[in-house]
């Protein structure tokens, strides 16, 4: 369906930060704990962290998980990266409307 790729895309990116959440507050932290504390099945923990560690985000270090050298960056603009993925997501459902019209 033409929405299904991008509704994949957005939940990854939901299940990535909560992961990121995570790591920041309680890092080191390991797959296992993760698995447990956000409810998601320990393949897709695993996922997240690769994804998060090849963007600096997190780092591994022998007791887990740990913020990595770009999250600073990253929590600066977040909002604003998340606020141009809103006003996108408006634009396109003000298209919507209008081809329903």
């Amino acid at each position: 369906m033409l929405f299904d790729q991008a509704r994949n895309e957005l939940e990854l990116i939901d299940r990535h930060t909560q992961v990121l959440k995570i790591v920041i507050e309680n890092g080191p932290i390991g797959i296992l704990k993760l698995s447990e504390i956000t409810g998601m099945q320990a393949h897709k923990v695993r996922y997240s962290l690769r994804v998060l560690e090849q963007n600096g985000l997190i780092k591994a270090s022998p007791q887990g998980a740990v913020a990595g050298d770009s999250v600073d960056e990253f929590l600066r603009t977040a909002n604003e990266k998340f606020k141009e993925m809103k006003d996108l997501l408006d634009l396109i459902e003000k298209h919507g409307d209008e081809i329903v019209r």
